[in-house]
Protein backbone atom coordinates (compact mmCIF):
# COMPACT_ATOMS: atom_id res chain seq x y z
CA UNK A 1 0.00 0.00 0.00
CA UNK A 2 1.09 3.15 -1.23
CA UNK A 3 1.54 6.23 1.82
CA UNK A 4 0.07 8.99 1.86
CA UNK A 5 1.68 12.50 1.63
CA UNK A 6 0.46 13.97 5.03
CA UNK A 7 2.02 17.22 4.33
CA UNK A 8 0.85 17.47 1.11
CA UNK A 9 -2.94 16.75 2.20
CA UNK A 10 -2.32 19.29 4.70
CA UNK A 11 -1.15 21.63 2.80
CA UNK A 12 -4.32 21.12 0.54
CA UNK A 13 -7.01 22.01 3.09
CA UNK A 14 -4.81 24.78 4.99
CA UNK A 15 -4.26 22.34 8.43
CA UNK A 16 -1.07 23.46 10.23
CA UNK A 17 -2.16 22.02 13.78
CA UNK A 18 -0.18 18.68 15.37
CA UNK A 19 -0.47 15.19 14.33
CA UNK A 20 -1.21 13.84 17.36
CA UNK A 21 -4.43 11.29 17.42
CA UNK A 22 -6.69 13.44 19.27
CA UNK A 23 -10.24 14.81 19.12
CA UNK A 24 -8.68 18.60 18.42
CA UNK A 25 -7.03 16.83 15.67
CA UNK A 26 -10.17 14.76 14.38
CA UNK A 27 -12.54 17.87 14.63
CA UNK A 28 -10.07 20.33 12.55
CA UNK A 29 -9.19 18.47 9.98
CA UNK A 30 -12.54 16.89 9.50
CA UNK A 31 -13.99 20.89 9.16
CA UNK A 32 -10.96 22.10 7.22
CA UNK A 33 -11.21 19.21 4.40
CA UNK A 34 -14.80 19.65 4.46
CA UNK A 35 -14.50 23.54 3.92
CA UNK A 36 -11.46 23.34 1.22
CA UNK A 37 -12.38 19.83 -1.11
CA UNK A 38 -15.80 20.24 -2.64
CA UNK A 39 -18.39 17.16 -3.53
CA UNK A 40 -18.59 17.19 -7.41
CA UNK A 41 -19.65 14.48 -9.90
CA UNK A 42 -17.53 15.95 -13.04
CA UNK A 43 -15.66 12.68 -13.56
CA UNK A 44 -19.12 10.12 -13.83
CA UNK A 45 -20.59 12.79 -15.77
CA UNK A 46 -17.96 13.08 -18.64
CA UNK A 47 -17.67 9.25 -18.39
CA UNK A 48 -14.25 9.17 -16.79
CA UNK A 49 -13.49 6.02 -14.80
CA UNK A 50 -13.75 7.00 -10.66
CA UNK A 51 -10.61 4.90 -8.84
CA UNK A 52 -10.48 4.54 -5.58
CA UNK A 53 -6.76 3.82 -4.82
CA UNK A 54 -4.67 5.86 -3.02
CA UNK A 55 -2.61 6.92 -5.47
CA UNK A 56 -5.58 8.19 -7.66
CA UNK A 57 -7.07 9.95 -4.96
CA UNK A 58 -4.21 11.73 -3.95
CA UNK A 59 -3.59 12.70 -7.31
CA UNK A 60 -7.26 14.37 -8.03
CA UNK A 61 -8.07 15.60 -4.40
CA UNK A 62 -4.61 16.96 -4.26
CA UNK A 63 -2.15 17.02 -6.46
CA UNK A 64 -4.96 18.44 -9.25
CA UNK A 65 -6.76 20.51 -6.79
CA UNK A 66 -10.37 19.06 -7.82
CA UNK A 67 -13.27 17.60 -5.78
CA UNK A 68 -15.05 14.39 -5.61
CA UNK A 69 -17.88 12.17 -4.43
CA UNK A 70 -18.33 10.44 -1.24
CA UNK A 71 -16.04 6.97 -1.75
CA UNK A 72 -13.76 9.61 -2.47
CA UNK A 73 -13.97 12.28 0.10
CA UNK A 74 -14.08 9.01 3.01
CA UNK A 75 -11.49 6.75 1.29
CA UNK A 76 -9.04 9.81 1.58
CA UNK A 77 -9.56 10.66 4.96
CA UNK A 78 -9.88 7.34 6.07
CA UNK A 79 -5.87 7.16 4.62
CA UNK A 80 -5.10 10.21 6.57
CA UNK A 81 -6.94 9.44 9.49
CA UNK A 82 -5.03 5.86 10.06
CA UNK A 83 -1.77 7.37 9.12
CA UNK A 84 -2.30 9.83 12.15
CA UNK A 85 -2.78 6.75 14.31
CA UNK A 86 -5.98 6.74 14.37
CA UNK A 87 -8.77 3.51 14.54
CA UNK A 88 -11.05 4.09 11.37
CA UNK A 89 -13.90 1.63 10.50
CA UNK A 90 -15.15 2.07 6.87
CA UNK A 91 -19.18 2.19 6.76
CA UNK A 92 -22.15 2.02 4.12
CA UNK A 93 -25.36 3.63 4.39
CA UNK A 94 -29.21 3.67 2.92
CA UNK A 95 -29.39 7.27 0.99
CA UNK A 96 -32.93 8.55 2.17
CA UNK A 97 -32.02 12.04 1.43
CA UNK A 98 -34.79 13.39 -1.92
CA UNK A 99 -35.82 9.70 -1.97
CA UNK A 100 -39.70 9.22 -1.57
CA UNK A 101 -40.73 7.66 1.77
CA UNK A 102 -40.74 3.90 2.00
CA UNK A 103 -38.26 3.54 -0.73
CA UNK A 104 -35.69 1.15 0.12
CA UNK A 105 -32.05 2.10 -1.57
CA UNK A 106 -28.98 0.47 -2.17
CA UNK A 107 -25.54 1.18 0.24
CA UNK A 108 -24.34 3.77 -1.86
CA UNK A 109 -23.17 6.36 0.60
CA UNK A 110 -19.55 5.64 2.71
CA UNK A 111 -18.95 6.88 5.95
CA UNK A 112 -16.19 6.46 9.08
CA UNK A 113 -16.59 5.24 12.19
CA UNK A 114 -13.46 6.48 14.13
CA UNK A 115 -12.95 5.05 17.81
CA UNK A 116 -10.91 7.01 20.38
CA UNK A 117 -10.34 7.03 23.83
CA UNK A 118 -13.63 4.62 24.47
CA UNK A 119 -15.90 7.02 22.49
CA UNK A 120 -17.24 6.01 19.06
CA UNK A 121 -17.59 9.05 16.45
CA UNK A 122 -19.09 9.13 12.80
CA UNK A 123 -17.23 11.12 10.33
CA UNK A 124 -18.20 11.91 6.84
CA UNK A 125 -16.91 14.45 4.62
CA UNK A 126 -18.60 13.49 1.59
CA UNK A 127 -22.16 14.01 1.83
CA UNK A 128 -22.91 16.67 -0.52
CA UNK A 129 -25.01 19.97 0.16
CA UNK A 130 -25.41 19.25 3.86
CA UNK A 131 -21.80 16.99 4.57
CA UNK A 132 -20.54 17.20 8.35
CA UNK A 133 -18.44 20.13 8.88
CA UNK A 134 -17.25 18.40 12.72
CA UNK A 135 -17.79 14.35 13.58
CA UNK A 136 -20.68 13.53 15.82
CA UNK A 137 -20.55 11.66 18.65
CA UNK A 138 -22.01 7.73 18.21
CA UNK A 139 -24.65 8.60 20.74
CA UNK A 140 -28.99 8.12 20.30
CA UNK A 141 -31.34 10.55 19.97
CA UNK A 142 -28.88 13.85 21.41
CA UNK A 143 -28.96 16.67 19.16
CA UNK A 144 -25.23 17.64 18.37
CA UNK A 145 -24.56 21.01 17.59
CA UNK A 146 -21.53 21.64 14.42
CA UNK A 147 -20.25 24.77 13.27
CA UNK A 148 -23.20 24.33 10.50
CA UNK A 149 -26.73 22.52 11.00
CA UNK A 150 -27.61 20.52 14.29
CA UNK A 151 -27.28 16.81 13.44
CA UNK A 152 -29.10 13.97 15.87
CA UNK A 153 -28.50 10.00 15.42
CA UNK A 154 -31.93 8.15 15.41
CA UNK A 155 -32.31 4.26 16.60
CA UNK A 156 -33.86 2.37 14.32
CA UNK A 157 -35.92 -0.57 15.44
CA UNK A 158 -37.29 -2.35 12.45
CA UNK A 159 -35.52 -5.24 11.31
CA UNK A 160 -32.93 -3.25 9.67
CA UNK A 161 -31.64 -1.84 13.13
CA UNK A 162 -28.29 0.84 12.77
CA UNK A 163 -29.08 4.55 12.97
CA UNK A 164 -30.65 7.32 10.58
CA UNK A 165 -28.09 10.63 10.14
CA UNK A 166 -30.98 13.09 10.56
CA UNK A 167 -29.96 17.02 9.98
CA UNK A 168 -32.08 20.19 11.20
CA UNK A 169 -31.94 22.43 7.79
CA UNK A 170 -34.20 25.16 7.48
CA UNK A 171 -35.99 24.48 11.12
CA UNK A 172 -36.83 21.24 9.57
CA UNK A 173 -35.34 18.06 11.12
CA UNK A 174 -34.71 16.02 7.57
CA UNK A 175 -33.48 12.55 7.25
CA UNK A 176 -30.28 12.01 5.13
CA UNK A 177 -29.36 8.47 5.50
CA UNK A 178 -29.56 5.47 7.72
CA UNK A 179 -26.83 2.98 8.67
CA UNK A 180 -25.40 0.40 10.75
CA UNK A 181 -21.89 -0.37 12.16
CA UNK A 182 -20.79 -3.29 9.80
CA UNK A 183 -17.58 -2.90 8.65
CA UNK A 184 -16.97 -2.25 5.07
CA UNK A 185 -13.60 -2.95 2.74
CA UNK A 186 -12.14 -1.39 -0.44
CA UNK A 187 -13.75 -4.51 -2.73
CA UNK A 188 -17.00 -2.98 -1.33
CA UNK A 189 -16.74 0.66 -2.11
CA UNK A 190 -14.97 -0.35 -5.76
CA UNK A 191 -18.23 -1.98 -6.67
CA UNK A 192 -20.65 0.09 -5.55
CA UNK A 193 -18.75 2.92 -6.95
CA UNK A 194 -18.55 1.66 -10.32
CA UNK A 195 -22.22 0.65 -10.13
CA UNK A 196 -23.16 4.26 -10.02
CA UNK A 197 -20.75 5.40 -12.36
CA UNK A 198 -22.05 2.87 -15.35
CA UNK A 199 -25.39 2.36 -14.59
CA UNK A 200 -27.70 4.46 -16.58
CA UNK A 201 -30.28 5.29 -14.21
CA UNK A 202 -27.72 6.78 -11.61
CA UNK A 203 -28.43 9.93 -10.91
CA UNK A 204 -24.54 10.43 -10.56
CA UNK A 205 -24.53 10.49 -14.90
CA UNK A 206 -27.74 12.00 -15.68
CA UNK A 207 -27.13 15.63 -14.19
CA UNK A 208 -24.29 17.78 -12.51
CA UNK A 209 -23.86 18.25 -8.92
CA UNK A 210 -21.55 20.08 -6.78
CA UNK A 211 -21.62 21.42 -3.05
CA UNK A 212 -19.37 23.03 -0.64
CA UNK A 213 -19.66 24.53 2.82
CA UNK A 214 -18.67 28.13 2.87
CA UNK A 215 -18.39 31.20 5.60
CA UNK A 216 -22.33 31.33 6.84
CA UNK A 217 -23.68 28.82 4.07
CA UNK A 218 -23.14 26.43 1.71
CA UNK A 219 -23.04 26.10 -2.11
CA UNK A 220 -25.31 23.31 -3.61
CA UNK A 221 -25.52 23.16 -7.49
CA UNK A 222 -27.89 20.69 -9.40
CA UNK A 223 -27.45 21.05 -12.80
CA UNK A 224 -27.76 24.89 -13.87
CA UNK A 225 -29.75 25.75 -10.49
CA UNK A 226 -27.36 27.18 -8.01
CA UNK A 227 -28.63 27.72 -4.57
CA UNK A 228 -26.60 29.47 -1.37
CA UNK A 229 -28.14 28.21 1.80
CA UNK A 230 -27.72 30.87 4.33
CA UNK A 231 -27.43 29.40 7.89
CA UNK A 232 -29.02 33.12 9.16
CA UNK A 233 -31.23 33.93 6.09
CA UNK A 234 -33.29 32.72 3.53
CA UNK A 235 -31.29 31.30 0.56
CA UNK A 236 -30.86 32.76 -2.74
CA UNK A 237 -31.25 30.82 -5.81
CA UNK A 238 -29.84 31.50 -9.60
CA UNK A 239 -29.87 29.94 -12.76
CA UNK A 240 -26.84 29.83 -14.03
CA UNK A 241 -27.48 30.35 -17.88
CA UNK A 242 -23.93 29.87 -19.98
CA UNK A 243 -21.58 27.29 -19.98
CA UNK A 244 -19.22 30.44 -18.54
CA UNK A 245 -21.09 30.88 -15.26
CA UNK A 246 -20.80 27.20 -14.71
CA UNK A 247 -17.50 26.91 -15.46
CA UNK A 248 -16.67 30.60 -13.03
CA UNK A 249 -18.79 28.51 -10.28
CA UNK A 250 -16.86 25.67 -10.32
CA UNK A 251 -13.34 27.58 -9.87
CA UNK A 252 -14.28 30.33 -8.45
CA UNK A 253 -17.19 29.50 -6.17
CA UNK A 254 -15.90 25.97 -5.66
CA UNK A 255 -11.70 26.38 -5.77
CA UNK A 256 -11.10 23.66 -8.03
CA UNK A 257 -9.14 23.18 -11.39
CA UNK A 258 -11.69 22.27 -14.11
CA UNK A 259 -10.63 18.15 -15.32
CA UNK A 260 -8.90 18.84 -18.88
CA UNK A 261 -11.43 16.97 -21.25
CA UNK A 262 -13.02 17.27 -24.58
CA UNK A 263 -16.26 17.21 -23.56
CA UNK A 264 -16.30 19.22 -20.83
CA UNK A 265 -17.25 22.41 -22.91
CA UNK A 266 -20.34 20.61 -24.69
CA UNK A 267 -22.07 18.94 -21.23
CA UNK A 268 -21.67 22.62 -19.70
CA UNK A 269 -23.11 24.31 -22.66
CA UNK A 270 -25.64 21.80 -22.55
CA UNK A 271 -26.70 22.31 -18.85
CA UNK A 272 -26.49 25.56 -18.77
CA UNK A 273 -29.09 24.81 -21.31
CA UNK A 274 -31.68 23.10 -19.18
CA UNK A 275 -31.26 20.01 -21.78
CA UNK A 276 -30.00 16.51 -20.01
CA UNK A 277 -26.04 15.84 -20.01
CA UNK A 278 -26.26 13.20 -22.85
Amino acid sequence: MTDIDLSAYFERIGYTGNRSATLDTLREIHRLHALAIPFENLDPVLRRPVSLDIVSLQKKLIADRRGGYCYEQNLLFQHVLRALGFSVTGLAARVIWTNPEGVITPRSHMLNRVDLEGTTYVADVGFGGITLTEPLVLEPNTEQSTSYELFRLVPQNDEGGGFAMDANAGGKWRRLYRFDLTPQYQPDYEISSWYLCTNPKSHFLTGIMAARPIEGGRYALNNNQLTIHRLNGEPERRTLTSAAELRDFFTDGLGITLPDSPDLEPVLARVADGKPVA
